[in-house]
Formats: structure tokens, sequence, C-alpha cells
């Protein structure tokens, strides 16, 4: 196998024409030169140079590798200097997945701080909402997915949620509580607390199909199966609804921060379900000097 190394040596003897001047340009020993090409014309199985009186000429062979050498050299360098800057995170790019409420509240935030502090790495965003940004990381369709999950308290987190993540790096960022959605006028709004219960004869607007098999589960284990009228997965369409006097709602808190809550009064539900909000990302991709800066500025985003 030919290396770099030994292309550079043989570019410095075919320039100066001698190993005693290519030692000197390049710093080192004229027996190390020497023994650099002899190194050399053992890979390429032929010889490269000749004595010439006291100069050392090109073979045919020679001078075909020195023509090559350059584009070769040239290319590593370029190489050498990129992956330079993007582990030094003045280049780089990071592909973010993220689930709508977290795409308006986390997000925003993280990637400002990212762009003033490293302006040469590319963010982009997708959304999606787990299971399937979940499966866009694992299938190499982006390198950061926002997630969630309902804890295993919950009765939502099904059999498989325990381990659902085990060959993932999961960086915790913050619980997101369930708050109930009620119309302005409706007989149960600025109460302090809500049972599950009250609400069992109201009209439901459920969200996403994650969100929805939890309402669900959760209503089915305080003795009730909720009447959905609509389901969306876009929250201001739920608030929307709520707010419309269609129906009631329960929506995570980064949800309603996320959106205008007009005409709805929010309201503190029991039993209290809480979901954990993650930063998803492989082993290899943590190591990864724009992902794990991107990963350090979510974890800010969520503190504030």
């Amino acid at each position: 196998m030919i290396e770099a190394r030994h292309l550079r040596v043989l570019r410095a003897v075919a320039g100066t024409g001698s190993f005693s001047a290519a030692a000197r340009e390049l710093g080192c020993t004229q027996p190390a030169v020497s023994q650099q090409m002899k190194a050399l014309e053992q890979s390429a199985g032929t010889p490269l140079l000749v004595r010439a009186g006291r100069e050392m000429r090109l073979t045919q062979a020679g001078t075909a590798l020195v023509r090559h050498a350059a584009g070769i050299l040239a290319g590593l360098t370029a190489a050498e200097e990129e992956v330079a800057a993007i582990a030094g995170l003045r280049a780089g790019r990071v592909r973010l997945v993220s689930f709508p409420s977290g795409s308006s509240t986390l997000v925003p935030t993280a990637l400002a701080a990212m762009r003033a502090a490293h302006p040469g790495t590319r963010i982009s965003l997708v959304e999606a909402e787990p299971p399937r940004s979940v499966e866009m990381l694992r299938e190499g369709d982006c390198d950061l997915a926002l997630a969630f999950r309902y804890g295993s308290a919950s009765p939502a987190a099904g059999p498989a949620d325990a381990g659902e993540w085990e060959d993932l790096v999961v960086r915790p960022l913050l619980t997101d509580r369930l708050v109930g959605l009620v119309p302005e006028g409706h007989r149960l709004a600025g109460a302090d607390r809500v049972g599950m219960a009250e609400l069992a004869d109201e009209p439901w607007i459920a969200g996403c199909p994650r969100c929805r098999r939890h309402l669900v589960e959760v209503c089915e284990e305080v003795g009730f199966t909720p009447r959905i009228d609509f389901a969306t997965d876009d929250y201001p369409a739920v608030v929307g609804l709520v707010g419309a006097g269609l129906g009631v709602a329960v929506l995570p808190e980064l949800a309603v921060e996320s959106v205008r809550a007009k005409g709805v009064s929010a309201v503190a539900v029991e039993p209290a379900v809480e979901r954990e909000v993650v930063a998803l990302t492989l082993p290899d991709l943590a190591r990864v000097p724009a992902v794990a800066a991107t990963l350090a500025e979510l974890e800010r985003a969520a503190t504030r």
C-alpha cells in the first residue's frame, strides 16, 4: 500500500534531485529519506529512481507516480482541513427532527444559540412525532431527534416502551405535565384541579396518535372511555376546537405554551400524568462535535 508520507518524500527527491537535499527540505536525515524510498519502491513493485552521477532521476514509473502524487496530496490536505474545520465547529451540519411543540419552544432557543456560537455549523429541521422520529434516526435520515414518551408508571407506557431506546444515547431534557383545556364558559373553568372522571360525559378533542392512545388509557384507568369527536395532530386546531365549545382536551404544557390559547381555560388534571421529553442520537453521532454542541444547547434551552 502506497503511503502519503512516502509520496511526499518522492516529490521532495524529484524536486531537489538528491536524498540529502530532500532530507534538508523535509527536516529529516538522509538515511530516513533512503529508507522511505526503499519502502515506496517495495510497495510499487518497481524502481522509481535511478542514480545519474550525483543526481537521482525518476524512472517512467516514478514520473507517473509523482504526477499523481500532486493530486493525491492536495486532496488529502483538503480532507484534513475540512475534518479539522468540522472538529473545531467551524463547519459541519446537524439534521434535527422534532415533534411540533418542541419545534416551537425548545428548538428556536437552541438553534439561535448554536448560530451565535458556531455560525459555520448548518442545522436543518423537519417535524415528526415519535415513534416515526426515532425510526428516522435509526434509518440515518437525521442526526438528532427530539422525542417524548410517557413514564413507565403511566398506563400509556406499553410493555415495549421500557427498552425502546436502549440502543440510543438518551439525553433527558424536561418533564412535561399534561393540563386540561375546557372552554372559558365551561362549568369547570377556573377550577384549581379537575379529576379526569369529572370529564367523563364530555366530548373530547384528541391529539397525535401516541397522545390519543395515552388519553384513552388514562381515562379507562379512572373508569370511562372518552367519546372522541375530533382528532388532529395540530395543537392550534385542538385549542381552537375547545375554544369554540366543541369539547375538552388534555395537552402537554409545551403544546399549550406553543399556541395562543384563546377562548380556553387551562386546569390541572388528576391523576397527574407526565411525559418525558428527551433528545436522542446514536452513540457514534454523540461524539461528533456539532451534534454534541446541539445537544448541549437543547439542554440549556430546556432549563430556561
